[in-house]
């Protein structure tokens, strides 16, 4: 089992920069591929971005590339999640996900945290 806990979220503004953090406790870490997904009111949650178990390996979705990175601390059981030059449409609930492999669907993920909300005002 992993437990996997968000925060970071909050309000900003547009134009504006949050880093999200993912906190993991339980089996290996260091082991597992992690990812961002979000879900705004009304839609699926979609994939944001993710990053291998040694940190080598990133991807993300096309609209965030360029404003967000993905990185992750082994020795602290961490990953993050810096959004920059956050829109309005960035706003939703942010979930992290620990799978066995890098994955852009959600299907791919065993463990999900809890989420933290990200609201872009414009």
């Amino acid at each position: 089992q992993v437990q996997l806990v968000e925060s970071g979220g909050g309000l900003v503004q547009t134009g504006g920069s949050l880093r999200l953090s993912c906190a993991a406790s339980g089996r290996s870490f260091s082991s597992y591929a992690m990812g961002w997904f979000r879900q705004a009111p009304g839609k699926e949650r979609g994939f944001v971005a993710a990053i291998s178990w040694s940190g080598g390996a990133t991807k993300y979705a096309d609209s965030v590339k360029g404003r967000f990175t993905i990185s992750r601390d082994n020795a602290k059981n961490t990953v993050y999640l810096q959004m920059n030059s956050l829109k309005p449409e960035d706003t939703a609930v942010y979930y992290c996900g620990a799978a066995a492999f890098v994955a852009t669907s959600d299907r791919g993920y065993d463990y999900w945290g809890q989420g933290t909300q990200v609201t872009v005002s414009s």
